[in-house]
Parts: C-alpha cells; sequence; structure tokens
C-alpha cells in the first residue's frame, strides 16, 4: 500500500465520462484500483449492499479477491490479507456518484453508518461551488469515500 497516493489518482480518472471518439484517442485509461483489507466477506458486503456495486466474476477463484464493477470498462479489486485497517487521509478517497444523495443517506442512515462533509461535520453535506452536494464516509478498513450527487457522469 506504499502508494496508495498513486492508486487513488488513478481511481479518479475511472469516474471520467469519457465518449466513444475520445477512448479511441486516448493513450492511457483507467482498468482496474485495489484496495487491501483484513476482512474479504465484510467488505465485498460494504461495497455490493452499502456502496451498491455490480461484483463482477474474478479469475483467481481462490477466496482472497472480490471485484466490482466500478465503470463502463473499470474494477475495484478487493485483496485481503491486511493485517489491520490503516488510517488514511480524507484527500485520499474513493468517489462514487448516486441519481440520489438523500436516497442513499436514508441507506446508510437504515444500517447505522455514519456520514460527514468535508469538514468532518457529522451528518452534514457539502455543497460544491459547482452546486454538487457530497458525504464523506470510510469503509471497513478506513478507506475514505466520498458519495456525490454529479447528475453530469449519468449522461
Amino acid at each position: 500500500m506504499k502508494k496508495i497516493h498513486l492508486f487513488f489518482f488513478l481511481f479518479s480518472l475511472s469516474a471520467m465520462t469519457l465518449n466513444a471518439q475520445e477512448n479511441k484517442n486516448a493513450t492511457v485509461l483507467a482498468n482496474h484500483q485495489a484496495i487491501y483489507v483484513v476482512d474479504l466477506k465484510k467488505a465485498a458486503n460494504f461495497y455490493a449492499s452499502i456502496i451498491g456495486l455490480q461484483q463482477v466474476d474474478e479469475p483467481f477463484k481462490i477466496g482472497k479477491h472480490a471485484w466490482f464493477k466500478t465503470g463502463p470498462h473499470t474494477t475495484l479489486h478487493i485483496i485481503l490479507g491486511a493485517d489491520k485497517p490503516r488510517e488514511y487521509f480524507k484527500n485520499n478517497h474513493m468517489c462514487f456518484s448516486v441519481r440520489s444523495l438523500e436516497n442513499f443517506i436514508a441507506k446508510l442512515d437504515q444500517n447505522h453508518i455514519s456520514y460527514e462533509d468535508v469538514k468532518g461535520q457529522k451528518s452534514a453535506i457539502t455543497t460544491r461551488v459547482d452546486g454538487v452536494k457530497q458525504i464523506w464516509l470510510q469503509d471497513p478498513d478506513n478507506y475514505w469515500i466520498e458519495i456525490n450527487n454529479d447528475s453530469s457522469v449519468f449522461q
């Protein structure tokens, strides 16, 4: 996990929506991101049930990986083997956009999962200068996740 900054930079690239012409001319595109976790079942359940990612087939079949679709051609690889959760800076984060931030927050509340705004105020929402609303939460291994309602990613 020494290259955590690179991981989160590459992960943010996957959130970009590229049209067919941009893909055709691109020299580099994101393929996957990987996180190292303590409890694979717990982490996989979080990303499927709470975040809402679709689990996809992974080729290894050795019980140490779970893969999730994060975009048209990108995946998140969850890998078992970390000895303990680490602490991360909020600026090192993954970001997912949802159609309804209110519905997502209701799911967090139903599952007793805390969230905060960018400044750390609990149960608060940040409104960016462009009008996009965002919240921040942590997965079971303390990776930071931003959830926002940026509708442009759905176009």
